[in-house]
C-alpha cells in the first residue's frame, strides 16, 4: 500500500464510485478503500434479508412467509434513474451499463386530496385525466405545448417569457393554471421537493419539465427506470470500471488518519501504513471534522404481500405527496419496486417512504403515506442526518461528498458528481470525456 496516488477515495458509495470510474478512465492512478466489508456505504443494498433485521435491530429473524432470506436486496436509499437523466448518460457513456439489466418502473403517481392519480405528462394523459376539469385540461395541454417547444437559444418559443427573468409563478399565471395543477407540475413533473422554485427565474424548472417529458417519451410508461438485484449494482459497476482502468480497490480497511502537511492532505494511514495522495475525495463519514449537518432525512422501508391500492396493481411506481396537501414545507415520496425486480421474494413488495424531517416527530410526518400502503408486513425506520462539506476543498485538496438527499431520483447526486469533478480537477464536467477510449481494455468476458 505504501505507494504514491493522484487520488485516493474513501467510501463506495455511488458518488464515489462513479468519480473514481471517471478519474481511472482519465488516466489517473486511483486507491479506492472502504471500511466496510461490502459495497455501497450509504447507498448499498442489504442481502440477505436477515441482514436487514440485525442491522435494524430488530429482536426477532424474518418469519418463514417471508421466503428465502437471499432472495431479498433492500436498498437503504430509494432512488429511481430519469430515463433521460444525468446518471443513465453516464452509464451510457462508460459502457457500465454492459454490467446491468433495467426495467422499467410502471407508473409515476400524485396524491390530492386522499387519493392517488396517475401523473398526466402527455397530451392525451392530460386530456383524459381525472386530476382537472376540461377547461383547466385545455390550459394544462397549452401549457405542455409551450414547453415541448420552448428553446433557451430560440427567443421564437418564449411567447412573451423571458426565461432568465421571468418567474415560475408568473409563467403559471400566463396560463391560467389553477392550485392543484401547479402542484402536480411542480412537484410530480419538476420534481421540485417545496415550493421556492416559483419566485425563481423560469428557465430551470422549464428543462426539469422537458427532462421528465423526454424521459417518458424513451419508455412510455414512466419516465424511470430501476436495475435488477437492486440500487447496490449501480457503484459495484463503476468499480469494476475503474479497476478495469487500473484502479485499486480496498474493501474492509480501517482509515487511522487522513494525513495532513501544511494545511494540505498528502496520504492516508491504515493498519501502520501510508499511501500517499495529491487529492483525497470521501463521503462525509471519514471527516467529521469537515462536513456540517445541514437537516435529516426518515426512510421507512415497508414489506408488503401486495401492490399498492389504486396503482393497477403495479409491480414498481412512484407516490409523490406534494407538500401543500398535507400541510408541510416539503414532499413525501414513495418508492415502490418488488420481486419482478430480483429485490424481493416471489410475491412481496418493498415500499420506501421518505421526506425531510420538520418536527421533533419525524415518523407522524410520514403517517399519510403509511396509510396509502396499509396492511404493511414489516417496517424498518432509519432516521439519518444530512450532511454538507464545510469548504470547497480547495486548499486541503480534501473533497466530500454531500449525503443522499430525499428526492427518488440520482440528478442531485449527479450534480454533486459533476460539482466535486469541476473542484477537483478544474475544468468543468463532460460527458465525452467519460467515453472509454475505442481501443481500451475490456474485461475478460468481452474478448
Amino acid at each position: 500500500m505504501d505507494e504514491e496516488y493522484d487520488v485516493i477515495v474513501l467510501g463506495t458509495g455511488l458518488t464515489e464510485c462513479i468519480l473514481s470510474g471517471i478519474m481511472s478512465v482519465n488516466g489517473k492512478k486511483v486507491l479506492h478503500m472502504d471500511r466496510n466489508p461490502y459495497y455501497g456505504g450509504e447507498s448499498s443494498s442489504i442481502t440477505p434479508l436477515e441482514e436487514l433485521y440485525k442491522r435494524f435491530s430488530l429482536p426477532d429473524t424474518p418469519p418463514e412467509s417471508m421466503g428465502r432470506g437471499r432472495d431479498w436486496n433492500v436498498d437503504l436509499i430509494p432512488k429511481f434513474l430519469m430515463a433521460n437523466g444525468q446518471l443513465v448518460k453516464m452509464l451510457l457513456y462508460t459502457e457500465v451499463t454492459r454490467y446491468l439489466d433495467f426495467k422499467v418502473v410502471e407508473g409515476s403517481f400524485v396524491y390530492k386530496g386522499g387519493k392517488i392519480y396517475k401523473v398526466p405528462s402527455t397530451e392525451t394523459e392530460a386530456l383524459a385525466s381525472n386530476l382537472m376539469g376540461m377547461f383547466e385540461k385545455r390550459r394544462f395541454r397549452k401549457f405542455l405545448v409551450f414547453v415541448a417547444n420552448f428553446d433557451e437559444n430560440d427567443p421564437k418559443t418564449f411567447e412573451g417569457v423571458d426565461p432568465k427573468t421571468t418567474t415560475m409563478r408568473d409563467v403559471y399565471k400566463k396560463f391560467d393554471l389553477g392550485q392543484d395543477v401547479i402542484d402536480f407540475t411542480g412537484h410530480a413533473l419538476a420534481l421540485y421537493r417545496t415550493d421556492d422554485y416559483l419566485d425563481v427565474p423560469c428557465l430551470e424548472t422549464i428543462n426539469r419539465i422537458k427532462l421528465y417529458s423526454e424521459s417518458l417519451a424513451r419508455y412510455g410508461k414512466s419516465p424511470y427506470l430501476y436495475p435488477l438485484y437492486g440500487l447496490g449494482e449501480l457503484p459495484q459497476g463503476f468499480a469494476r470500471l475503474s479497476a478495469i482502468y487500473g484502479g485499486t480497490y480496498m474493501l474492509n480497511k480501517p482509515v487511522d488518519e487522513i494525513v495532513m502537511e501544511g494545511g494540505k492532505v498528502i496520504g492516508v494511514k491504515s493498519e501502520g501504513e501510508v499511501a500517499r495522495c495529491k487529492q483525497l475525495i470521501c463521503d462525509p463519514s471519514y471527516i467529521p471534522d469537515r462536513v456540517r449537518k445541514a437537516g435529516q432525512v426518515i426512510r421507512v422501508i415497508c414489506i408488503l404481500s401486495h401492490p399498492i391500492k389504486n396503482t393497477n396493481d403495479a409491480n414498481s411506481c412512484q407516490i409523490i405527496i406534494p407538500q401543500n396537501q398535507v400541510n408541510r414545507n416539503s414532499d413525501i415520496y414513495v418508492c415502490m419496486i418488488s420481486y419482478a425486480h430480483n429485490v424481493a421474494a416471489q410475491g412481496k413488495y418493498i415500499a420506501i417512504v421518505s421526506t425531510t424531517v420538520e418536527t421533533s416527530e419525524p415518523e407522524n410526518e410520514i403517517e399519510p403515506a403509511l396509510e396509502l400502503l396499509e396492511p404493511i408486513d414489516q417496517k424498518f425506520v432509519a432516521i439519518s442526518d444530512l450532511y454538507e462539506p464545510t469548504d470547497d476543498g480547495t486548499e486541503s485538496q480534501i473533497f466530500a461528498s454531500r449525503s443522499y438527499d430525499a428526492t427518488t431520483h440520482f440528478e442531485t447526486t449527479c450534480n454533486d458528481i459533476k460539482d466535486i469533478y469541476k473542484r477537483t480537477t478544474g475544468s468543468d464536467f463532460d460527458f465525452e470525456n467519460m467515453k472509454r477510449k475505442q481501443n481500451d481494455v475490456f474485461g475478460e468476458d468481452e474478448q
